[in-house]
């Protein structure tokens, strides 16, 4: 009898901690990258024709962006562009 009680116990403590492995790993990439750096958004200081960060919906005045991290200038342009309607 005592031999079934551990083998659940062992079963559930197993099941348990295989379920919340996927759960803390979301939780930590979520929380370490939450903006682009500017080489993976492709980040250049001079617009791309017309596209400048200033008509981004995605730039927050005076200088920094909702998706790429660091200091950026309005008049700059990356990949992540997205036209203020």
């Amino acid at each position: 009898m005592a031999k079934q009680r551990r083998k659940s116990s062992r079963r559930a403590f197993i099941s348990a901690t295989v379920a919340g492995i996927p759960a803390t790993l979301l939780l930590q990439t979520a929380v370490a990258s939450d903006k682009m750096t500017k080489p993976q958004a492709a980040y250049q200081e001079t617009p791309n024709g017309i596209y400048s960060c200033g008509l981004c919906t995605l730039f927050v005045a005076p200088n920094s962006c909702k998706v790429v991290e660091g200091e950026i200038s309005k008049d700059g342009w990356c990949k992540a562009f997205a036209a203020v309607d």
